[in-house]
């Protein structure tokens, strides 16, 4: 542990934040209070399931997703803040508030529903255009994390609208933004956002009337695309390597039968004591002036049963080699991972944790986006970077997958420049891929400086930067440059609006 905390006082490409957080970390992990079982601790050592360094000791939960609008009409006693009246000091007590809200990585993984938030107090386009500008500018330097969040629409608004047009003026990776995407949507509008997309990565669209359904219309997307109730969260969000577990089986059966039920219930286990710690011992809840508000609630949150590496699980049962026979392009293999997925599905809406409240003692399943050290182990359920098939079939396969999972799954599609030409005919994939219950969609263009790397953004520059031995600003680039060095992030297939 000494030469773990000197490492990190020592390393140069460490800005004084990161590395403030960094040796927090180690003293986090420093303690053993979850009282892991032998077979725990041994799934996590041989990589088959991975917290995402959430840490031994966790005292917050994973992802917080406050009740911003509560918070606009009533302001806040403890940070002394009165209800805005103007623009100025709504983007003003909302940079303040965000300050304050806890995660795992210790910054806002939900900002909110930006635009329902701001266009009350917009009089003047033109000083609304400065303040918003102001309000991303300071996100962007402050919330050194592009897993910070913010959601606009579904209906077209004034602030909406200064927003696209400032991201793009601005070219910022922080925050992440999702349009909420459903029939309210004017065409005008989309196109704005698929034109902002393809300039900067953002937003992403989502399936609203697939969320609404499941969550109500109080949901939020937050973090990477992780759909949870506003006003809760989710406890924890561990991931299950299924790349890794597929190696322990004997066949296909003993996958399904023995080796996948045995990993989920050492995972299940797992995720039952983080969240008893946080909930019963950490005394987060007794303490964080969010509670005392009303702008979170115990009985808002739930957890997050992640995975990854289904193409590459499903690769290895049936020892397919040829590109023809694997995931994504033969209907037996994209069988089999419906098949997991179903079974999945089933293993985990039988567990019950009596703090999961809003999802009726269950955990939600979501297809995690892959960390930087992930090698040959394709984000949740996508196909692998250099296998992707042409885009009408890609999207098919991949909308099947999309009902399992209502805490968050996406794909990303890079466009080449001259889609910028002619974003409507973007906009009727989009449609297209929503009509079939695709949950999330995320573009870029090939050109852009920002890119998205998984489920979070990163400028290319920033990159650049890292692998030359410099400081930058974000700390998730560092997630980005490994991504790019493991993953082929740069390599994934250019679309040509087949």
């Amino acid at each position: 542990m000494s030469n773990e905390i000197l490492n990190i006082i020592k390393d140069k490409t460490l800005t004084y934040e990161m590395k403030v957080l960094s040796l927090a970390r180690v003293a986090e992990n420093s303690l053993d209070v979850l009282n892991m079982d032998d077979k725990i601790k041994s799934y996590r050592e041989e990589g088959l399931i991975c917290d995402l360094n959430e840490g031994l000791a966790p005292y917050r939960p994973r992802y917080i997703v406050p009740d911003y609008e509560k918070f606009m009409k009533q302001g806040s006693e403890f940070l002394r803040l009165d209800p805005a009246t103007d623009i100025w000091e709504a983007v003003n007590n909302l940079l303040i508030l965000y300050k304050h809200v806890p995660s795992i990585t210790s910054f806002p993984v939900y900002v909110g529903n930006i635009d329902y938030l701001l266009e009350p107090f917009i009089k003047d386009e033109k000083e609304a255009y400065a303040a918003i500008k102001f309000f991303l500018k300071h996100i962007d330097r402050t919330i050194t994390d592009s897993f910070c969040h913010g959601n606009i629409g579904p209906r077209e608004t004034k602030a909406g609208r200064i927003i696209l047009e400032v991201e793009r003026e601005l070219q910022n990776a922080t925050p992440n933004i999702t349009l909420k995407y459903s029939e309210e949507t004017s065409d005008d509008f989309a196109i704005e956002a698929i034109k902002t997309a393809l300039s900067c990565a953002k937003p992403s669209f989502a399936n609203h009337r697939m969320f609404s359904k499941e969550f109500g219309e109080d949901y939020g997307i937050a973090s990477c695309y992780n759909g949870l109730h506003i006003g809760g969260g989710s406890y924890t969000l561990v991931r299950m390597i299924l790349s890794k577990v597929a190696k322990k089986a004997k066949d296909e059966q003993d996958f399904l039968n023995n080796v996948l039920p045995e990993a989920m219930k050492v995972m299940l286990d797992y995720m039952d004591k983080r969240i008893k710690f946080i909930v019963e011992e950490s005394n987060f809840f007794e303490s964080n002036f969010l509670v005392r508000e009303g702008l979170i609630s115990k009985d808002r949150f739930t957890a997050m049963f992640g995975l990854v590496g289904l193409a590459e699980c499903v690769n290895t049962l049936l020892d397919a080699t040829e590109q023809k026979d694997r995931f994504g392009h033969s209907e037996k293999a994209n069988k089999l991972g419906e098949t997991i997925i179903s079974k999945m599905e089933e293993i985990v809406n039988n567990h019950n944790n009596p703090y999961c409240t809003p999802t009726n003692g269950h955990f939600l399943l979501h297809a995690q986006v892959g960390i930087e050290t992930d090698c040959e182990t394709s984000p949740g359920c996508r196909i692998p970077i250099g296998e992707e098939p042409v885009l009408h079939e890609h999207l098919v396969q991949s909308a099947v997958f999309h009902k399992y999972f209502p805490s968050g799954i996406g794909d990303i599609f890079k466009f080449d420049t001259m889609s910028k030409n002619n974003p409507k005919s973007i906009l009727d994939v989009i449609k297209g891929a929503f009509s079939l219950d695709m949950r999330y969609f995320s573009l870029y263009c090939d050109d852009c400086d920002v890119i998205r790397i998984t489920g979070y953004l990163v400028k290319r520059s920033d990159i650049e930067k890292l692998d030359r031995g410099e400081q930058v600003l974000q700390d998730t680039v560092a997630l980005g440059y490994g991504a790019v060095k493991n993953s082929r992030i740069l390599e994934r297939k250019l679309r040509h609006n087949e």
